[in-house]
């Protein structure tokens, strides 16, 4: 299968797929100031969902087989930098987040996740390890969302609410996880990625925020975001997708969401992704395509997003919608069957 990421060659425009036709161009412009309220309001003041995945560089399931856990303890932490660097980013432009953590970075650097909190951001799971989910039994997940949701309700003084597996990796073999998470106290889930990749993914799944009805309770599911083009859905929700993909590719995706669908669009970056300076790591020819591409191009193009787009908590985008509680939407079983 080929990668969800492969760009088509530029000399073939009539075989590209719509990321690369919608623009010769890998850079926005400049920016205008914060304080102006370029375009936001041609989207009909759609509140859209902004989301950092908070670990560091070493973290990152590409490098498992290269940076073992045990030597976790031992790698220069970039994390707090990188992260407070996105806080003042945020503050700047009056936006609040939701920080997905990871609980070993909340164990070994709980005044971050304070700092956070103190500064009106939501506070939510990455899981502890950042294991993916479908390479973990049952129990052994447990233990692990179990002990990162104590950590971090214990680091921030908030309740925990959501959960967001590393490298969206709750697919067909593993929907087992979610009432595991419905257990643990969990009320939302952010991990059903609706696109095929080699990774991850369950092309099938709903586009939009919806309720799940399992066997021992509910839970919210909040994909990524994504365009349908034709039979297929493209990914617009950041991540690798934003530094990779011309920035066109993501304006134009959430231009769409927003002003076309009126729906909201989830976004997700990681402190990583805007230092370009990081230790380099050993890996194979597509993961250091994948992790150190643009990586200098990054923070200039979230500028220019939060320029142009409303955004929010996940929260508060549920809250909107009426999901945030166990009133408003009806629930539904899964739409698909494995």
């Amino acid at each position: 299968m080929k990668s969800a990421l492969a760009i088509p060659d530029a000399a073939e425009p009539s075989k590209r797929t719509p990321a690369a036709r919608a623009s010769a161009s890998d850079e926005p412009a400049a920016p205008r100031p914060a304080s102006s309220a370029v375009d936001k309001a041609d989207n009909d003041g759609v509140l859209n969902a902004m989301s950092i995945d908070v670990e560091d560089y070493f973290h990152v399931s590409v490098f498992d087989g290269i940076v073992p856990r045990s030597k976790w303890p031992e790698m220069e932490s970039r994390v707090c930098r990188n992260t407070e660097r996105l806080l003042d980013l945020f503050d700047e432009f009056s936006i609040k987040s939701t920080f997905f953590v990871l609980g070993w970075v909340a164990e070994r650097f709980p005044d971050l996740v304070a700092g956070i909190a103190a500064r009106g951001h939501e506070i939510a799971s990455h899981g502890y390890a950042h294991r993916l989910v479908y390479d973990q039994t049952p129990d052994a997940f447990r233990d692990d969302v179990h002990r990162a949701k104590a950590l971090l309700e214990d680091a921030s003084g908030h309740p925990v609410a959501g959960y967001r597996a590393p490298s969206y990796s709750i697919t067909p073999r593993s929907l087992w996880a979610l009432d595991i998470l419905i257990e643990e106290g969990y009320t939302y889930d952010a991990s059903i990625f609706p696109i095929r990749h080699d990774r991850y993914g369950i092309p099938v799944s709903p586009r939009e925020p919806f309720r799940i009805d399992r066997p021992v309770g509910t839970i919210v599911e909040v994909p990524g975001s994504t365009v349908r083009v034709g039979p297929m859905n493209f990914p617009i929700a950041g991540g690798g997708y934003f530094r990779i993909l011309p920035y066109r590719w993501t304006r134009w995706g959430i231009d769409r969401l927003n002003g076309v669908e009126h729906h909201a669009a989830v976004f997700y970056l990681h402190p990583w992704e805007i230092d370009p300076d990081q230790p380099k790591l050993a890996a194979g020819a597509l993961s250091r395509f994948r992790h150190y591409r643009n990586l200098s191009k990054t923070e200039a193009r979230l500028r220019a997003l939060l320029t142009r787009f409303r955004f929010g908590t996940v929260r508060q985008l549920l809250d909107a919608r009426g999901l945030a509680t166990d009133n408003g939407s009806a629930t539904a079983t899964l739409p698909y069957l494995w």
